[in-house]
């Protein structure tokens, strides 16, 4: 097909040319003014603001955005720049990121929870000269690091609450940045009007599918984190193809909570909405994103399995505390939606009695379920970003929750592989998703090649040619195989993590621990037993679910640390852990992950403390450092050791917490001996 054709396959575009994408529509500046034209009166954007909602059109956001723009220019943003946007999910703030592309520049949204010393190298990095900020926080952060940041020059922030006053040299209101960009468009006499209106239409006609459409930095689980350069090919054509596959459109709606410096975000609020034409919403804090979540009932979701975890953890903790006949009905209905929800989803054929059953159990458990959940009107869902444990998938679609995965990284613009409708299995992540390859190598690692590869790490070719080879083909660090059968990928885990027992079994982690993570009392845990003659672990309790046990079984406690060292939570935890033995045991290629030996850690894994990823990744190896003392007790026969942690307290301030942590044996299932390929 000719470059230019909407068909699938004349859009499976050219990388190096950026050939394939629709003419006039290879830049999000360009689709914008489509949109406008196209969508001007539908909802571009809705947050909600002091308990309303409030509404941008497609036709508000394109004038909001070259408002911004044209006062952008006329502070001087060249093109090329790097502009640091970071805050919530704020419309403005997505608006800005296009604003910024409309001047020629590139966007680098950064984390909001970073602290300053994670903020300073990203900005440092990549030379931002101007930063979009959300509020007094964020200021802050930047003014801490300006010392660090000498090519940092305009600071421009949304919320003007606690900065009257700051120095305001290099601080600049939002508002005022739109308004100089109001009366210069508006006056048009002026001859630096029709310059700064001229010159900003020239940036924006001479975009191209191959210039850098936004730079997103890794979570950085190994290392310090990489600046993943994405063209605007990379963005827009897998955001026109995985658009297409879901038969999204423009009254579709979608909640942006997560990370907007995370490129899920990007292609869900940004990428797709785009392409679409739908709404994006944004709840009015991360606090009340539950209660938004309710009230907007957005048709297209995502979330990371955690998200999904948490959700199942609090149902389960309610109905604890509900009454006898409550729990009757839910566990007698979750019974038939078992067996039932998943086949009425995937189109099979269902008996009319099913049916009706089904339909009882609708009105009376899954449909107030789904509406108190939030997720009554999701027709598309989709869970990334880790593997989701089979049970917690099995239960939201049970549900009726079309509820599908997905496997994708930063690299590939997010889409490797989707699930298609109909053939939804909680144990692949799908098949290769439009215009994507796929191959595995003698060692078992994904590989693939697609539009979506990303175009280079800023300032680091060593390792841009170390993860794309000259063909294209990307390393996903994931080892895992694609079934004949069914051209479906199962990844297994993550390549440098799956090993090999002293026995020769195979050693894959993630496994174990996303089944234990099914327990709402347990909210992380970390396996280990590479080269070993056993598995062991280490787990974090959920204070939320575990609180609530406790008071309902009057246990008092001051502390995590306490609750997380009482007897009665140690019996109920070693359970979980045992019964997920049992559950290993019945996979022959798994069964030797048992977990013979455990601990209960005395604190939350955390981000700030370099234990997770900002996208709440645990850094194994990181761990496995910073508690060796504990791995070491966990394999010497040790019943209990005594340990001091440094912490990282919410304000920056270090500080250490010691704890005596007991160790318990845990019995496991004696597996069917077989032979292991040496």
């Amino acid at each position: 097909m000719r470059p230019g054709q909407t068909g699938l396959l004349g859009r499976i575009a050219d990388v190096t040319t950026g050939a394939g994408l629709v003419e006039g529509l290879e830049t999000f500046p360009k689709i914008l003014a489509r949109n406008a034209e196209r969508f001007g009166s539908r909802p571009a954007y809705r947050e909600k603001a002091f308990g309303i909602w409030q509404s941008w059109t497609w036709a508000d956001a394109a004038r909001e955005v070259n408002a911004l723009a044209l006062g952008l220019l006329d502070m001087g943003l060249a093109k090329g720049d790097h502009v640091a946007i970071v805050g919530n999910n704020r419309p403005q703030l997505y608006m800005a990121m296009v604003a910024v592309q409309s001047c020629g520049a590139v966007p680098v949204p950064v984390y909001q929870d970073a602290v300053a010393e994670e903020m300073a190298y990203v900005l440092d990095h990549c030379g931002a000269r101007f930063a979009v900020v959300e509020d007094q926080e964020q200021v802050d952060k930047l003014l801490e690091i300006t010392a660090k940041l000498p090519g940092l020059e305009e600071i421009i922030y949304l919320d003007p609450r606690g900065l009257r006053k700051y120095d305001h040299s290099k601080l600049h209101p939002m508002a005022e940045v739109e308004a100089r960009g109001r009366e210069r468009a508006d006056d048009m006499q002026a001859d630096h009007a029709r310059t700064l209106q001229s010159r900003l239409d020239d940036r924006t006609a001479a975009g191209t599918a191959t210039d850098t459409c936004v730079m997103l930095y890794t979570s950085g689980t190994t290392g310090r984190p990489k600046g993943v350069v994405l063209s605007n090919l990379n963005i827009i054509s897998t955001a026109q193809a995985s658009s297409e596959f879901d038969h999204l459109k423009a009254s579709d709606s979608v909640l942006a909570y997560l990370p907007m410096a995370w490129v899920g975000d990007f292609i869900f609020s940004m990428g797709q909405s785009y392409w679409t034409g739908f709404c994006v919403c944004c709840p009015e804090s991360p606090e009340t994103m539950q209660t938004d979540l309710r009230e907007i009932g957005p048709s297209y979701f995502f979330a990371p399995p955690r998200f999904f975890e948490g959700l199942l953890t609090s149902v389960m903790i309610r109905m604890e505390d509900a009454s006898k006949l409550k729990q009757k009905l839910f566990h007698h209905y979750m019974k038939i939606a078992r067996d039932v929800g998943p086949r009425i989803l995937d189109g099979e054929s269902v008996g009319l009695i099913d049916r009706l059953r089904y339909a009882l159990g609708g009105l009376l458990v899954y449909g107030p379920l789904k509406n108190t959940l939030g997720l009554s009107r999701v027709r598309v869902g989709y869970t990334a970003g880790e593997a989701i444990g089979p049970e917690i998938f099995d239960f939201y679609r049970a549900l009726g929750i079309n509820l599908k995965q997905l496997y994708g990284q930063t690299e590939a613009s997010v889409f490797i592989t989707q699930q298609p409708d109909g053939q939804v299995r909680a144990d692949t992540v799908g098949v290769p998703s439009p215009g994507v390859e796929l191959r595995i190598d003698d060692t078992g690692e994904v590989f693939y090649r697609s539009p979506g590869v990303f175009v280079e790490y800023y300032k680091n070719p060593d390792s841009t040619a170390d993860t794309k080879d000259a063909e294209g083909w990307v390393a996903t660090g994931d080892a895992g195989f694609i079934e004949e059968a069914t051209g479906h990928l199962r990844i297994i885990d993550r390549a440098k993590d799956v090993g090999k027992m002293a026995s020769g079994a195979l050693f894959a982690p993630k496994y174990v621990e996303n089944k234990l993570k099914f327990y709402p009392n347990i909210l992380e845990a970390v396996v280990f037993g590479d080269g070993r003659d056993s598995c062991t672990a280490f787990i974090n309790i959920d204070l939320t679910a575990v609180g609530n046990w406790a008071e309902r079984n009057n246990i008092a406690y001051a502390s995590y640390q306490e609750l997380a060292g009482h007897p009665q939570v140690y019996a109920m935890i070693q359970d979980h852990v045992e019964e997920v033995n049992r559950s290993v045991a019945e996979d022959e290629m798994l069964s030797g992950c048992q977990i013979s030996r455990f601990l209960i850690l005395h604190k939350e894994l955390d981000a700030d403390d370099g234990e997770l990823t900002r996208t709440r990744k645990v850094r194994r190896r990181i761990i496995e450092e910073k508690f060796a003392d504990l791995l070491t007790a966990l394999y010497d026969g040790s019943q209990e050791i005594f340990t001091t942690t440094e912490v990282t307290y919410e304000d920056g301030r270090k500080g250490a917490i010691s704890a005596t942590l007991e160790i318990r044996d845990a019995a496991t299932v004696p597996a069917t001996p077989r032979e292991v390929a040496a």
